[in-house]
């Protein structure tokens, strides 16, 4: 009998940390679906502002890589809103030291990710310009890296 209620707890854990993943992935499609329209009509001239931009054409300066930076790094800002979330979670659970740790570590990402958004450069008269493809790229990399951190700490 105790160990029939033994497995049926360990479903219903799996079932719920599966549940978790699940809105997790939805709640990311959204961002992604709801800035993607935005950064791309964001980052055509308007006739409304003056543009800074640079006097001569930069060679491999795509608004592509732009407008992908820019969804990449809302996308950052909810999983490090999420894993914030989740750790605090976690620390109220345990009281660990680490989990203190990996609190002050999400805060920090966050306000990098904050800081170097598209979305706040723009709200404060700045464009990014120049960079190729190197302007996403650290954006794809810390998005890897936040979402196996989340996965990992939704898992366990």
């Amino acid at each position: 009998m105790e160990k029939i209620e033994k497995e049926v707890r360990h479903r219903n854990n799996q079932m719920d940390r599966d549940v978790k993943i699940l809105l997790i992935v939805v709640i990311l499609i959204a961002v992604a679906t709801i800035v993607t329209p935005w950064a791309i009509l964001t980052y055509r001239p308007s006739p409304f502002r003056e543009e800074h931009i640079p006097p001569q054409n930069i060679r491999g300066d795509i608004e592509f890589f732009y407008t992908l930076k820019t969804v990449l790094s809302t996308v950052n800002i909810v999983l490090l809103i999420i894993l914030l979330i989740n750790y605090v979670n976690i620390y109220r659970k345990t009281h660990s030291d680490f989990t203190i740790g990996l609190i002050i570590f999400s805060v920090v990402f966050l306000m990098d990710a904050l800081t170097s958004s598209p979305i706040v450069m723009w709200a404060f008269g700045f464009r990014a310009f120049g960079l190729g493809p190197f302007a996403m790229l650290p954006d794809f990399f810390k998005c890897a890296a936040l979402a196996i951190l989340l996965y990992l700490s939704v898992k366990y």
